[in-house]
């Protein structure tokens, strides 16, 4: 597996990383933590370096089974996770919080949940409307100061807030969804990283399966897939949303890979500094994930991919308007 260096920091990890969000949420029935423990374990031995968790991913569970499996190798990986929703008793989420205080207890049990004494890169999760960014970096600095972070990250931040915070501390890397099916960080956010010297981290790398070439019109999504209440989803966006599909399917037969390899290896060409995260909790997905880290596209393949997907149309958005409203675009 070949290395990335994510933007100025001198971060340096595998050229793609794995978003660990799926191992027990998200997509149906989780498989039994011992399988998913050697999961986590097998891909290191595979190349993988970063390994992506959330405390809201559960909640906590997430966090507890990515720092047993890691646990023992803890050397070998970077650990990114993630702070800004609040809990009730019952560890409902209830909404975003940055406030201060909430941060320095989220960092305390995420590191009791990752078994580790340091955080290497901690995002804010989503920007928290309410508290300044600047508090936010502030906080985050001290946190670092104090031993505990190595890297402060934010995640669906638009220019304005990245700059805010990257003047109080140093922002090594933006988390968002980008690929072929979304590509809005093109607009504002890829240049205003690039010009601060942020690394990237593309989540839904895949969009969230559209990708890969495994869903068709016909497809259904069942209890506890989070797809199941997507708009980008439903039966009649779906119908045109493969579209796109069909042109990546055509280039990957031209270059003996699969649509989802052409997908994240065009991800890959953008820029020297972005690092995409897909999810999977299966042996051979993850297996033909890392194989276009070496898959080279030709100038062409790149130039007709980035234009059937400027040309063919997403519907549907990519959250429910409660999760939409959470993305910064300041």
């Amino acid at each position: 597996m070949t290395t990335r260096t994510l933007g100025a920091s001198g971060l340096e990890v595998s050229a793609i990383g794995l978003g660990c969000m799926g191992i027990s949420q998200g997509f149906g029935p989780s498989p039994a933590r011992p399988q998913m423990i050697a999961f986590l374990r097998e891909a290191l031995e595979r190349g993988v370096t970063l390994f992506d968790t959330a405390e809201v991913y559960g909640p906590y569970e997430n966090e507890d089974i990515v720092g047993e499996a890691l646990e023992p190798v803890r050397d070998d990986v970077v650990i990114a996770t993630k702070f800004g929703f609040a809990f009730d008793d019952d560890g409902k989420q209830t909404g975003v919080s940055s406030r201060p205080e909430h941060i320095r207890a989220a960092v305390d049990g995420s590191l009791r949940r990752l078994r580790t004494g340091v955080i290497d890169l901690l995002y804010q999760h989503r920007v928290d409307p309410t508290v300044p960014i600047e508090d936010v970096a502030g906080t985050v600095k001290e946190l670092i100061e104090a031993g505990k972070v190595r890297h402060f990250g934010l995640s669906e931040a638009g220019p304005t807030t990245i700059r805010r915070a990257h003047a109080v501390q140093p922002v090594t890397a933006l988390q968002s969804e980008y690929s072929l099916f979304w590509r809005e960080p093109e607009d504002s956010v890829l240049t205003t990283v690039e010009e601060l010297g942020i690394g990237f981290v593309p989540f839904s790398p895949l969009g969230r399966g559209l990708l890969t070439g495994q869903i068709t019109r016909e497809t259904t999504f069942g209890t506890g897939d989070i797809r199941a209440g997507l708009p980008r989803f439903s039966p009649e966006a779906l119908a045109k949303n493969l579209d796109l599909v069909d042109v990546v399917t055509v280039i990957a037969e031209r270059r003996s890979a699969t649509p989802g390899q052409v997908a994240l290896a065009w991800l890959l060409a953008q820029r020297p500094w972005i690092v995409p995260i897909p999810g999977t909790r299966r042996i051979e997905r993850l297996d033909e994930n890392l194989g276009a880290a070496s898959l080279v596209l030709e100038d062409e393949d790149l130039a007709e991919l980035s234009s059937a997907s400027g040309s063919i149309a997403v519907q549907g958005n990519r959250y429910p308007d409660a999760m939409q409203q959470l993305i910064d675009r300041s």
